[in-house]
C-alpha cells in the first residue's frame, strides 16, 4: 500500500483545510450536498444524510484517531487507513455505506441508485474536479446502466484508495 497515496486523499477529508479531519469536516460536506440538490436538513432524506455522516466520522475515528482527541491528522489517517486497507478494503469502506446511501437518495429521489449525471454533481461538491468526476462516474458504473448503485459507491471508495493516481 503506498502511503503516499493515501496521504493525499486526507485532503478530500480535510473539508475546511485546517490540517486534521473531524466531524465538522462531515458534516460540511453533508450541508453541501443538500444546498446543491436543495434538500432540506429537516426533511427525511436530509436527517439520514447528517447521520451518514456521523456514522462515517464515527468509522474514520475508530480506525484513525489514535490520541481519541476527536481528530484525526494526517499521520493518523495514514497510519489508519493504511492497516484498514492491508486488512480488508472493502471492510474499510464499508464505514462510508451510511453516508454513500443517504448521499444517492439526496441526489436521486428517483431511485435505485444515482443517475450518472447526479452522480458527478455529488463529486464535485465533494472537491473532484469536472473531468476527473465525469470519469470517476464513468468506472463507478460498472454495469453500463447510466446510474450508480449504492454497492457501486461503496467498491468505488474502496477503490480510490488502492488504484493509483
Amino acid at each position: 500500500m503506498d502511503e503516499r497515496r493515501i496521504a493525499t486523499r486526507f485532503a478530500g477529508f480535510d473539508q475546511d483545510g485546517n490540517g486534521y479531519i473531524d466531524r465538522e469536516d462531515f458534516y460540511s460536506a453533508a450541508k453541501a450536498l443538500l444546498a446543491e440538490f436543495d434538500v432540506t436538513a429537516r426533511c427525511d432524506k436530509g436527517q439520514a444524510l447528517y447521520a451518514g455522516a456521523e456514522a462515517f466520522w464515527q468509522g474514520m475515528a475508530g480506525i484513525a484517531d489514535v490520541d481519541g482527541d476527536q481528530r484525526v491528522t494526517r499521520g493518523e489517517f495514514v497510519t489508519g487507513a493504511v492497516k484498514r486497507l492491508r486488512d480488508n478494503p472493502e471492510r474499510f469502506a464499508e464505514i462510508a455505506r451510511p453516508f454513500l446511501k443517504a448521499a444517492i437518495a439526496v441526489a436521486d429521489p428517483e431511485g435505485p441508485g444515482v443517475g450518472n449525471g447526479a452522480a458527478e454533481r455529488v463529486l464535485r461538491v465533494l472537491g473532484v474536479e469536472a473531468e476527473l468526476a465525469a470519469e470517476a462516474v464513468g468506472a463507478l458504473d460498472s454495469d453500463g446502466d447510466g446510474r450508480v448503485s449504492e454497492d457501486e459507491a461503496v467498491r468505488g471508495f474502496a477503490w480510490y484508495f488502492t488504484v493509483p493516481e
